[in-house]
């Protein structure tokens, strides 16, 4: 998410917030998730940010059935920018690959049916694969044993299938393989960041240098490192505990 915002608004300063500490949130309560969800606004509010363009689907499907907390910024939905996309695109067989706790909502079935009615949507959790992409685990036998395994559950006849967690768009060479030419692969996080750049144009917020400070609740060293893979040694990028 971090870089496909980042391509769309880069003259816009980001305030990046990693909850590690807390992960993952697919196998916590609905409680502990309404907490956390609060928590991470309040504290980007104190920010001081514009816009809260949420890169966590466990926490927009928590939304969905207890509502947003208040905010004096925007927030955008993770999951209404992936129903978008597949309404654009005008998929109808549709498979989704989340958290626990996101599958255990629907929040996908019910955003994609808004949009598309009719649509057949097949959800399915994979616990496994936060865990790996966390611990650097994202080539090798491992990730793609785990892959393999969670769309062996998968409807063999689908347009698409929507990586609806922030984590598995990194093990995207591994659901290509496995899935094949014939199923387009949804990362929500590009129809997510060209709607925070729409929201930024309409209300004409003000750019600021391209600045991107990244704070994380967990271990420090490890999430420089991670970023560092994504996005590479870029002047612009700073890190805050």
């Amino acid at each position: 998410m971090l870089r496909r915002l980042h391509e769309k608004v880069p003259r816009h300063d980001i305030v990046f917030f990693a909850d590690q500490l807390h992960v993952p949130y697919g196998d916590r309560s609905t409680d502990e998730l309404v907490e956390l969800l609060r928590a991470n606004v309040a504290f980007l509010d104190e920010r001081g940010v514009d816009e809260i363009v949420m890169a966590c689907n466990t926490s927009c499907a928590t939304a969905s059935q207890q509502g947003w907390p208040r905010s004096r910024a925007a927030i955008v939905d993770l999951i209404e920018s992936a129903a978008i996309a597949v309404e654009s695109a005008g998929y109808e067989r549709l498979g989704v690959i989340a958290t626990s706790a996101t599958m255990a909502t629907g929040a996908y079935t019910k955003k994609i049916a808004a949009r598309v009615p009719g649509a057949r949507v097949t959800e399915v959790a994979a616990p496994a694969l936060v865990p790996l992409v966390e611990a650097g685990k994202l080539e090798g036998p491992e990730p793609r044993a785990a892959v393999e395994a969670v769309c062996a559950r998968l409807p063999r006849e689908l347009d698409a299938v929507i990586l609806a967690c922030t984590h598995y768009p990194l093990l995207d060479g591994h659901f290509a393989a496995v899935l094949g030419d014939g199923i387009t692969r949804i990362d929500p996080a590009i129809v997510q960041a060209e709607r925070a750049a729409a929201i930024a144009a309409n209300e004409r917020f003000a750019p600021g240098t391209g600045s991107i400070v990244c704070i994380t609740s967990g271990d420090p060293d490890r999430f420089r490192s991670a970023v560092t893979a994504m996005l590479g040694e870029l002047p612009e990028i700073s890190f805050e505990r």
